[in-house]
């Protein structure tokens, strides 16, 4: 380790990575379990300062935390699988009047002299689209919804976050002690640095998250649109993917409207605006105040990393994407100071402000 202190840093890396791909199947439970302890490690922390044991303190918290969340799937529940069933039904209904909307113009494409081709690249986009939902239907199908990862989800969740809440200092500690003493101090700069991009992501994401689904969820079902709460709800709840909750949930929500409401525009539009004011509020409110701009996190590495993130390890990559893409984005920012600072920077500086000086 000391001859090549690279090497040893990158196998472990390795090493890290293919464990997690090849335990990628029973991780989502360890990883919700650890993101809630993350979550409420302050509420722990300001218990544990005013002189309330931390295991009681980290016991009473996730009881209260898991006791509210069961509630409000319990009270919920029949609601959304009514809407949920609903809403399959009416699939192909919407499809229908869908058709029927768009017939006029199908048919002069049909009549047109690049119908072939128009033909050609709609059966290519069906391919593809049925390839791509094809294996996440038949994931979810399989395991998604399979009792035994269901059991699993909501006994060790819970289990994971407790333990971590209340050992978290102790965690902290040793950890600390593993340190090689020569960089000790660069490494815990940069962990704070982590701490304070997740803790202003991640915190600050999921209120705005659950702020936006009870904005949407409540709006919709005022305006007396059918599945109102499912699209409200889901649109909310996806709100961490920029921009995705809004547009997924305002398309949903306005062929919905246009299909039930047709012809009374206004309402139509009452929908459509819902979306739109739930952007504003977003974009100049929430966010700004929440997460604010120190997190550093670019909505296209925010989308990227959600999308390989879901490519290498289902939807358990899906969750801990954006903790990771906020990692690396530190680390990268470390890495291009220091390179700043290096001989190689300074170097390839000065040769370009010599060119400079001796160009006519």
């Amino acid at each position: 380790m000391t001859a090549h202190p690279a090497r040893f840093w990158v196998g472990l890396l390795a090493a890290f990575v293919l464990a997690l791909w090849l335990l990628r199947h029973i991780l989502l439970p360890f990883v919700l379990g650890m993101a809630v302890g993350y979550l409420l490690d302050p509420l722990v922390n300001r218990l544990a300062r005013r002189g309330i044991p931390r295991a009681a303190a980290a016991g009473v918290i996730v009881v209260a935390a898991y006791g509210t969340s069961v509630a409000a799937v319990v009270l919920l529940a029949p609601v959304l699988a009514r809407q949920v069933v609903d809403l399959v039904a009416k699939v192909p209904a919407y499809a229908r009047a869908a058709y029927e909307a768009l017939s006029p113009l199908l048919h002069r494409l049909e009549a047109g002299p690049g119908s072939a081709r128009v033909a050609e690249l709609a059966a290519a986009a069906a391919q593809r689209a049925t390839d791509l939902l094809g294996p996440i239907a038949a994931s979810l199908i399989g395991r998604g919804l399979a009792v035994l990862n269901l059991v699993m989800l909501l006994a060790i969740t819970p289990l994971v976050a407790f333990y971590l809440l209340r050992d978290w200092p102790k965690l902290v500690t040793e950890v600390d002690g593993w340190l090689p003493r020569e960089h000790a101090d660069v490494i815990r700069a940069q962990s704070r640095a982590i701490d304070a991009v997740l803790a202003g992501f991640a915190r600050g994401t999921a209120i705005v998250c659950a702020t936006l689904a009870l904005y949407y969820a409540l709006a919709l079902t005022v305006v007396g649109l059918e599945s109102g709460l499912l699209i409200g709800l889901t649109a909310g709840a996806i709100s961490f993917v920029p921009y995705v909750g809004t547009l997924g949930g305002a398309t949903a929500a306005v062929g919905v409207a246009v299909y039930q409401f047709w012809p009374e525009w206004g309402r139509v539009v009452v929908v459509a605006g819902i979306f739109a004011a739930g952007q504003m509020l977003n974009d100049y409110v929430l966010t700004p105040n929440l997460v604010g701009d120190k997190v550093g996190l670019h909505p296209l590495w925010i989308l990227f990393a959600l999308f390989a993130g879901g490519a290498l390890l289902g939807f358990t990559g899906v969750v801990i994407a954006v903790p990771v893409a906020a990692v690396i984005g530190v680390l990268a920012r470390f890495a291009i100071g220091r390179y700043k600072e290096s001989p190689l920077y300074r170097r390839s500086v000065h040769v370009v402000d010599r060119d400079r000086s001796r160009a006519p």
